[in-house]
């Protein structure tokens, strides 16, 4: 089944590449069709990130490829959707 969402926590050393880059170079991966980079966190030389990836057929492998070349680090999968379609949590399961 495709990968549809996936959502990582993640860390990226506080010099280059920017999140820009970063996003752009996501982006570029076949079966990705958007990306949202945000800033959680900033530390002494160091940036934690939540990276959301949405398309029709993600490569999980290309993207943790990519990631590793711009040295970011994969703290930890947070969300991660497969399937024919999207499946929402309900919010009352969050209260």
């Amino acid at each position: 089944m495709p990968v549809k969402r996936l959502i990582l926590d993640a860390l990226k050393p506080l010099r280059n590449p920017g999140i820009e880059e970063l996003a752009l170079a996501l982006e570029s991966i076949p079966g990705v069709e958007a990306v949202n980079i945000t800033v959680k966190e900033f530390d002494v030389d160091s940036v934690t990130l939540i990276i959301a990836i949405e398309g029709e057929n993600i490569d999980v492998s290309k993207v943790r490829k990519k990631l590793d070349e711009y040295g970011v680090a994969i703290h930890g999968v947070d969300q991660i959707i497969a399937g024919r379609r999207v499946i929402e949590i309900p919010s009352y399961y969050f209260e």
